[in-house]
């Protein structure tokens, strides 16, 4: 199914002007995260809400947090410029419907702003579907089916690395994704030799996260080292804004390569598609709140199948609100590779959401209530 055939609920008909409120929230990492660009502690946040004053108690919820170092509006006056976006929406009087949904995300927030398109569409989404956290309204959504995931081992010192690899495999995951590069990359090898020891390729999926760690003089001979292990796909070995070495990579390494940082910050069609012409990867990796939202990430979908190329879906740290929306913009298209969709369990205070994971899938169990998000 595309992604604008989704059906709306029509029973809250959004008849008066929206109104939208904000509210900062910084989520708190049960252990540090670490990544290529540093170790995370904490997210800071902002909670987008969205009502019509004529259906008191109705509401639709997104959220907006740039990711720190990554994104486009990662930026010291991010708080401002949600303001003023918000301010020039109250200020219009807008109604929504799914005819014009496209066109107020496009006039009236800047394509600068990837996380406040991210958060705006998904709260109004929201409220066009009744306010009950349904932003796309499928499977998945009505709790009858899950969406299978890889399994995150984030970095950190070897002995660590290799525990989070037992106990991802220990709770049901068949593909795990180790991020790469921020330690001895000797070590990273004898952890995925270890994992590939234990478990075959039948067993157990390999994939790697280098987030550009790797630079032309290094690239091709880690590639091939990391080819002894039976991996599924690297995510983005070089960094990005460099097509021609890109396209080298793509087009000679022994395991295939998947762009992630690449596809940020491009938001015109003609682009994005002049871009993956020419890189040819075999895999793209979509993250909607640093991309622009749902309907700049259905572009790249496009794009990509028109090309031939497959693509899975991950999230970027959102709280349970936003990674509960992508995974209902995922299960729209029924794309059977494993999701990066893990990342709901990472805080100590995340929004209670009827999200759960069993056995590697990620599930909306509609016996669980939703906290209160403000």
């Amino acid at each position: 199914m595309a992604i604008f055939d989704a059906p709306f609920v029509t029973d809250t008909f959004i008849n008066m002007p929206l109104k939208i409120s904000t509210r900062p929230y910084t989520l708190n990492f049960k252990k540090q995260a670490g990544t290529s660009r540093g170790v995370l502690t904490e997210k800071n946040i902002h909670f987008i809400r969205v009502e019509d004053t004529e259906l008191p108690g109705v509401y639709g919820y997104g959220e907006c947090g740039p990711l720190p170092g990554l994104s486009v509006d990662d930026r010291p006056d991010f708080a401002d410029q949600l303001k003023a976006v918000c301010d020039d929406f109250n200020a219009m009087d807008l109604e929504v419907f799914p005819f014009n949904l496209p066109i107020i995300l496009n006039q009236v927030i800047p394509e600068e702003l990837p996380s406040v398109r991210f958060g705006i569409e998904t709260a109004l989404l929201d409220i066009m579907n009744g306010g009950r956290r349904v932003v796309y309204d499928n499977a998945f959504s009505k709790g009858e089916k899950g969406i299978l995931m890889n399994g995150l081992i984030w970095m950190g010192p070897f002995e660590d690395m290799l525990t989070q690899a037992h106990e991802k495999l220990e709770a049901g995951y068949t593909t795990i994704k180790m991020k790469i590069g921020a330690i001895d990359f000797d070590q990273e090898c004898a952890l995925l030799e270890k994992i590939r020891a234990r478990y075959s390729p039948e067993q157990i999926t390999l994939r790697v996260d280098a987030n550009g760690a790797f630079d032309e003089a290094t690239v091709f001979e880690r590639l091939e080292r990391l080819s002894a292990y039976d991996i599924h796909s690297i995510e983005q070995p070089i960094k990005s804004g460099q097509p021609e070495l890109m396209h080298r990579v793509c087009d000679s390494s022994p395991v295939p390569v998947a762009l992630d940082e690449e596809l940020i910050g491009i938001f015109d069609y003609r682009k994005k598609f002049d871009l993956l012409k020419k890189v040819k990867p075999p895999f793209i990796i979509l993250k909607p709140s640093l991309l622009g939202g749902f309907q700049q990430t259905a572009e790249w979908i496009e794009i990509a199948g028109r090309l031939g190329i497959d693509w899975w879906v991950t999230s970027a740290l959102e709280s349970n609100v936003g990674l509960n929306a992508i995974a209902q913009f995922t299960a729209q298209y029924g794309n059977g590779l494993p999701q990066g969709l893990g990342t709901g369990q990472l805080y100590t205070n995340n929004i209670d959401a009827s999200l759960v994971v069993r056995k590697g899938h990620l599930y909306s169990d509609l016996s669980t209530s939703w906290g209160a998000i403000f």
